[in-house]
């Protein structure tokens, strides 16, 4: 009963933080170092979760998903970058998620051995959210995402490598990234949410299929699993909803104070727990 109660609590802090620019992997990792939870395989289980919430931008993106890849087939018939958007985005997004592939593929696992400590987490809580803050409060913000340009674009990509590093925050470092290329508030958060889905899935896949091929698996851990997916899922995809709409018409300073406050106070409940 313990397991599906830390699950589905797992869920929702992932479906939350995922797209807030806070970190998921930071709140995962600082979850399961202060609770001394003892699942399957910590990384393999912060991977299902982040698959909850790649379905839950699948399905909030689904029309733009289906757009990009029309736009996409079409332009290997009848290359139109120059006047067709929808081409232009859709090799925009392909491209800028080389980066992050490249940087998973060969420093996934030093990252997972060196990288997931509670310390380093609340530094980069702290670090990032000094940048957020400099991003919302000097950038020009005067584009739409069908305004970018594609050095802009593979900026944004090379962003999104960073945040492998527990603690930085995917959405958050590419919402930074986007800022500083003048693009609003909604649509830098909407070019990240797209750009997430190629990379989760990719890094993804390959790990779950080996959790669920592997012979530690047992019928009441995969119970454990759907829980927490399908909480990750749902929490994720009202998530994005809300977030997209609070863009609108506020800043980001609320995630900026809640990131230095957390960053400080993990770094106090380090240094009591000596």
């Amino acid at each position: 009963m313990i397991d599906i109660i830390y699950s589905i609590i797992a869920g929702i802090v992932q479906g939350l933080t995922e797209f807030l620019p806070v970190s998921s992997s930071g709140h995962l990792v600082v979850l399961h170092d202060f609770l001394k939870f003892d699942f399957i395989d910590n990384l393999a289980f912060d991977v299902v979760l982040h698959l909850g919430t790649l379905f839950a931008l699948v399905i909030f993106f689904w029309s733009d998903i289906l757009k990009y890849l029309r736009a996409f087939f079409q332009s290997l018939a009848k290359w139109n970058l120059r006047n067709d958007v929808n081409q232009r985005l859709a090799w925009y997004i392909l491209i800028a998620t080389f980066p992050a592939a490249i940087a998973g593929y060969f420093f996934e696992n030093g990252i997972e051995l060196f990288f997931r400590q509670t310390s380093l987490v609340a530094a980069m809580l702290i670090v990032v959210g000094v940048l957020l803050y400099l991003a919302d409060r000097f950038s020009a913000r005067i584009k739409t995402i069908d305004q970018l340009s594609f050095s802009s674009s593979l900026l944004i990509g090379i962003a999104q490598a960073i945040a492998l590093i527990p603690g930085v925050s995917r959405s958050g470092i590419t919402i930074i990234a986007g800022l500083t290329q003048k693009l609003n508030r909604e649509s830098a958060a909407r070019f990240s949410f797209l750009l997430s889905i190629p990379i989760v899935f990719g890094a993804g896949a390959k790990k779950v299929f080996d959790l669920f091929t592997s012979q530690s698996i047992s019928s009441s851990d995969v119970v454990v699993l759907i829980l927490g997916f399908l909480s990750s899922v749902i929490v994720g995809y009202f998530c994005i909803k809300y977030f997209l709409r609070f863009l609108q018409s506020h800043s980001l300073s609320v995630f900026v104070y809640y990131r230095i406050v957390l960053g400080l106070l993990i770094f106090t409940l380090l240094f009591l727990d000596k």
